[in-house]
Parts: structure tokens; sequence; C-alpha cells
């Protein structure tokens, strides 16, 4: 019987051994897609207790956690509630033995050894004395101590277009940087006419371009001044969630126009004009971004603010959304076509929460490849699935219908400084799945071009996939 978390950890092959640690386990980290607060990052920030790092900070916080410590029967109150944070960390505590089979038992411990050097496993008996020797080292690790030693070269954060990016204006200046921060620019606001927050977004985003945005051209020309500011503050990257379905409709400028002008009026749209909108925005961006060279990614199918009360009670993000199963196909083909007539599809990576959906992407993706190597990508597993099985079946989908060896690997996605851990995770699974290949005769055991493509997977496809225009 194997030890616990050991450093074969996930690794069943004398070959997957040697790839995780003769080639993975080293390389240094390109987090293209994160939730990390540039302002902690500059400021350096040292937090005063493992709770605000781990499990809630402020109004934020981890939503793995949160869900498994709801499906525990914790009460709210030490969730995101007014309880202490020793309280909150022992309620966690006594739910991590329960997370069996989960991938928050392994994160959690892996985070404890690679940050605190703590090997033993937590529960509710030892919740104080590790809840005090975290807090302890913590004195020690502030945010950019955390991301030095998780061998990160860059990471990208996720920025509205109206952000005016202080913070990463100040990091550019400040030499004692010891990797890059860019920003990443996420315009969901602007495209989501359906919501009803829609005409306040752009009212801020007037005053952020100080001028007004009465019609679709000022709209297109101030959107065009902020991608040009981000372009300016180093942003290479851009981020749409399509949640609630991938919209296409064959439209014309003269008709979003008044579009938008009849949303500016707050008058009511049909399904059919808010999709109309949505895609025509979608596929201006997607141009946008291919003539300054900067990659294009889809977030879909999250169905979020599942549980109305809570929605009402503590607002989006705090755990209540899930896995959609609307159809995607026919419409994201015509969205990617769209910008393909005009030479104009800029590199995307396509990511879905339904695995079922991953060899749609795929397929669809070799449909529109050429001009460089991997062009256009199947995205990591994300959010609910980048646990082992969902890394699985990405490595696996990728392999039978694409080219594995040109992925851009994995990314955290996520608010905590700690997750760089699932950096090694994937490394782990990633190597274990190569290996068996190989083990099992479905590969040659030529291990100096598979140690290459492990490489490359890690760290080298992502830096040469997102530099490639810096």
């Amino acid at each position: 019987m194997k030890t616990f978390l050991n450093e074969d950890f996930l690794l069943q092959s004398d070959t997957a051994k040697e790839l995780y640690h003769q080639h993975a386990e080293n390389m240094p980290i390109y987090d293209y897609h994160c939730h990390l607060s540039p302002k902690d990052i500059y400021e350096d920030r040292i937090f005063e207790s493992i709770t605000d790092l781990w499990l809630v900070d402020g109004k934020a916080g981890d939503h793995y956690k949160w869900r498994a410590l709801r499906g525990n029967g914790v009460d709210e109150k030490f969730i995101t509630g007014d309880a202490s944070k020793r309280e909150k960390f022992r309620e966690w505590a006594k739910t991590i033995p329960y997370t069996l089979g989960n991938p928050l038992y392994h994160w959690t411990h892996l985070e404890m050894k690679r940050y605190f050097g703590i090997d033993e496993t937590l529960s509710g008996d030892n919740a104080d004395r590790i809840y005090d020797l975290m807090n302890e080292k913590l004195k020690t690790l502030s945010a950019r101590k955390i991301i030095e030693s998780s061998h990160v070269d860059t990471l990208c954060t996720t920025d509205d277009p109206i952000d005016d990016l202080r913070y990463h204006k100040l990091m550019r200046e400040d030499k004692t940087m010891k990797f890059k921060v860019y920003p990443a620019f996420r315009p969901d606001k602007v495209v989501n006419i359906h919501l009803s927050s829609f005409t306040d977004y752009i009212a801020s985003l007037e005053k952020v371009l100080n001028h007004p945005v009465k019609d679709l051209t000022e709209l297109l020309d101030g959107l065009k001044e902020r991608i040009e500011y981000f372009q300016n503050n180093g942003c290479r990257i851009a981020d749409h969630g399509l949640d609630d379905e991938v919209p296409y409709e064959e439209t014309t400028f003269e008709e979003v126009d008044q579009i938008f002008q009849k949303a500016l009026r707050k008058e009511t749209l049909t399904h059919q004009e808010e999709r109309a909108y949505r895609s025509y925005l979608l596929t201006f961006f997607g141009k946008e971004y291919a003539k300054r060279g900067w990659v294009l990614q889809y977030h879909i199918k999250a169905m979020r603010n599942n549980n109305s009360i809570a929605m009402r009670n503590l607002g989006p993000d705090t755990g209540y959304d899930s896995m959609s199963d609307l159809p995607i196909a026919h419409s994201l083909s015509k969205l990617l076509d769209s910008m393909e007539r005009e030479k104009l599809l800029p590199k995307t990576i396509l990511y879905s929460l339904d695995p079922g959906d991953y060899e749609i992407l795929t397929t669809l993706a070799y449909c529109f490849q050429g001009g460089r190597p991997g062009k256009i990508q199947l995205g990591s597993g994300w959010w609910f699935l980048d646990q082992k099985d969902g890394m699985q079946k990405q490595l696996t989908t990728l392999s039978n219908l694409g080219l594995l060896s040109r992925f851009v690997g994995m990314l955290t996605d996520s608010r905590s400084l700690l997750s760089y851990t699932r950096h090694e995770y994937f490394r782990r699974v990633l190597c274990n799945y190569i290996g068996g290949l190989v083990e099992n005769g479905e590969y040659p055991n030529d291990m100096k071009f598979l140690g290459k493509v492990v490489e490359d997977i890690c760290f080298n496809n992502a830096k040469s996939y997102f530099d490639e225009n810096r």
C-alpha cells in the first residue's frame, strides 16, 4: 500500500515517475487565467489568518470549500457568517476528512505540505494546533513570496474594461518584482445586454471614457479605446463567459444600433434582439483581438445563482453555480466562422463545464486551425472539472481528436494564492497519462521527445502562445 501524498503521488508507473521528476516537476508556471487581486500582489500582502487566505476574506472566499461545508451540514454562520476565524477553520478541519475522493482533500494537504511544511492530515482533533502553526508560518509568507516559491513566471489577472489598471502599472514599474503580472480583458458586463445592470454599466463606461455612449458607433469606439488602453498596459488575453448560451444571430450594424438604443431607453428586448446584440459584440471583440494578436478565451456553460434565497442573502459568486446542459455546437460554429470569414479569428481557447462537450469543442477547434501550432485550443479541465477525472477526460479527448503535444496546459482560475499546487496536481495527472500510454505499448519509449512534450505542456507552449505578440 502506498503512503498518502508521497513523492510519487498519482504516478503509477516508472515512466510516469521519470517524466514527472525529470521534466515536469521543476518547470516554471504560466498562469494565464486567475482571479488574484493585483492590489494584494503589489502591496505584498501578509494575511492575518489562514482563514483569510484559505476560506473567506471579507465577502470573497473559496467556493469549493464553501460548497463542501454546506454539504456537510455546517451552518452558514461558520462559512460566510460572523463566526470567528478560528471557529471557521475548525469547521473546515472537521469537514476535510469527509472529502474522501474529492480533490479538496488533495489540494488542502498539498498546500499544507508545500507552503507550511505540515505533513500530517487535518481533522477536527488537531484543528487548533494546525491553525496556530499555519498562522505562525503566515507571518513569513507574503503574497509575492508565495507566488515566487511556486515558481511562477507569469500570471494574468481578470479585469473589467473600466478598470484603471493602477496596480498593474505600479507593478510594471517595480524593479523588485521577480515575476510578471499582466491584466486580462473581461468585457461580460457590456456584452450582457439582457441583465438589469446593463444601463448602469454603460453609465460607468461613459465616466471612464469621459464622453457619451448614446449609439453603437460611440460604444464600439469607446470599447476600442479601452482595448488599446489594456494593450498599452501589457494585456494580450481576453476572456468571455458564455454562461446561459452561446449566442449567434445574423444581423447588421443598423439593427444592433437600434437594439442598443432601445436598451438604453430601458425598453424590453426580445430574446432574438438580445442574441443579435450579444453575437455582434462577441464578433466585434474577436476581430479586435485578432488585429492585436491577443488570445480569446470562451468559458461556456456555467449556470449561475441557482439558489434565489442565497442570491438575495449573499449575492453572486458564493458557491451556488452549477454546470449547464444547453446545446452549443451550432451557434459556436457560426460565431467562430463569422470571424474566420474575415480572416480575423484570433487564437482561441474553448472551455466548457460539461465534459460531454469536450468532443464537440475539439472537433470544432480543428475546423479552424492554421497559421501556428495549436491556434484553437480545447481548454483545460475548468472549475468543477479541474479534478483528476476531469483532467484525464480532457487529456484523453485531446489525444484522441487533436494534438495533445500542442496543449497550453493548466491554469488556476482561482482567487487563492495557494492554488498553485493545482499545477503540480495537473502535472502529475499528465505524466501518469502519458506514462500509461508508453507502459501499454501505445507509444514508443522515446523519453527525449516525451520529456520535451511534457515540458512544453507544463510551460513552453503557454509561453509561446501568450507571449507571441508581446
